[in-house]
């Protein structure tokens, strides 16, 4: 399997708080059966000011560390970004760094707050589209105003994004919302992937193993399959042929 959103690079955000927990993760994750990881730390300013270059350094200093270990994974490293006006600034420098490419543009792993969809959303999204950049809602399930109105995704939709399910979501680790919000978007094969957002070893460990098997048993394996590695393979695939 191909996990497309993570927090495991160490020490950078709210995900791993050491190297021997972002190790911890990542062996977790392989013995789950997950053969590549795109690590994905927050940008949000003002709480985590991430950029280019500090999460290259962190993934520099977790790549050595794996290459110490007998753990067989593929790993590259991009971001959740949050929404924000300054995004289009940022996309205009060359600033942010995307999880792959799909359909011939540039894939940007993008979040809602938990709580709304911020005013100018649409007009966000439809600026990205002209700057060849696709984006992708990261865990649209967790947003409250869509657990409220759920035909809200439309907006996202219509516009051609792309969806991401965080698999505990689906398993009910987060809230019941997210998870009969999840349940629904699942067997309406609205989501593009599943991803496992662990965070951390016993509090939000990845479990995309058993997010696969929730997913086959609400819709099919072919589905199953195809947000869990075909199409995740497809989106992280040119970022494993540098």
């Amino acid at each position: 399997m191909i996990d497309l959103h993570c927090h495991i690079l160490p020490g950078i955000d709210d995900g791993a708080k050491s190297l021997d927990e972002a190790v911890a993760l990542v062996r977790l994750a392989a013995d789950q059966g997950v053969s590549r990881m795109v690590a994905t730390p927050h940008i949000h300013l003002g709480i985590f000011d991430n950029n280019l270059q500090t999460i290259n350094d962190a993934f520099m200093h977790l790549s050595a560390a794996l290459a110490l270990t007998d753990i067989e994974i593929e790993l590259r490293a991009a971001a959740e970004v949050r929404v924000s006006p300054e995004i289009m600034l940022f996309i205009e420098q060359n600033k942010l760094p995307f999880i792959g490419r799909f359909d011939g543009k540039d894939v940007l792993l993008l979040e809602l707050p938990s709580s709304h969809i911020p005013p100018g959303t649409d007009k966000l999204v439809n600026w990205l589209l002209t700057k060849n950049v696709l984006p992708m809602i990261a865990h649209p399930e967790r947003n409250r105003e869509l657990q409220a109105y759920p035909e809200r995704i439309n907006l996202f939709a219509q516009s051609g994004c792309l969806f991401q399910l965080t698999a505990a979501s689906l398993l009910g680790d987060m809230s019941k919302g997210a998870e009969v919000l999840a349940q629904k978007w699942v067997t309406d094969k609205l989501y593009t992937v599943v991803a496992s957002d662990c965070h951390s070893v016993l509090r939000r460990p990845p479990k995309l193993a058993q997010a696969w098997q929730r997913v086959s048993e609400l819709t099919d394996i072919h589905y199953a399959n195809d947000v869990t590695r075909i199409t995740p393979a497809l989106i992280s695939s040119c970022l494993f042929n540098d």
